[in-house]
């Protein structure tokens, strides 16, 4: 009895998913990449690094500046290259080039971001000067890396009191010190 074409174009997803699965890729729209090898290292919450080659690897940016409001406060831009940012929705796979990110002030986690801006209330930071990094993440949360090292990028904020400053340093996009 001869095949029917709908069984047929189910086996056949099926073979291609099984190998995909298989060969540890993603599809971002451009067809099938690799997506690393999870290295044993791990950051400071446990997440172990996804290591990615340099050439064409995610890379990203942060800018910082005062808020002009009363209340204070900053507003953060991230800025990426070779990444998008997953809705929240998305399913808790890596796929090349995809995720989100994780913002630490001064190594205390933030908060996780799915969009490129954010406003730093200025009562979350106490007078001094202050790390903010971003840090970018595959939706299975694992951590983007290059090198052994994250994928990520630091800009110091200064909070004086009343009046808040923050110098004019914009880590560049290359996510790798």
């Amino acid at each position: 009895m001869p095949r029917r074409p709908q069984a047929r174009t189910v086996a056949v997803l099926l073979t291609c998913a099984l190998l995909a699965g298989l060969a540890g890729c993603g599809d971002d729209g451009e067809g099938p990449r690799r997506i690393g090898t999870v290295l044993d290292r791990t950051d400071d919450q446990g997440r172990r690094y996804r290591q990615v080659p340099a050439e064409g690897a995610p890379e990203i940016g942060i800018v910082v500046q005062p808020d002009a409001a009363p209340s204070g406060g900053w507003d953060v831009r991230i800025r990426v290259r070779h990444f998008r940012l997953s809705p929240q929705d998305a399913p808790a796979d890596a796929v090349h080039g995809r995720g989100y990110v994780q913002l630490y002030l001064d190594g205390k986690r933030l908060a996780r971001l799915r969009a490129a801006g954010y406003r730093l209330p200025g009562g979350r930071v106490t007078r001094g000067t202050h790390h903010l990094t971003a840090r970018l993440y595959a939706d299975d949360h694992t951590v983007w890396a290059v090198d052994g090292r994250p994928v990520e990028a630091t800009a110091d904020l200064t909070a004086s009191g009343a009046e808040t400053t923050s110098p004019a340093q914009v880590s560049p996009l290359a996510g790798r010190p």
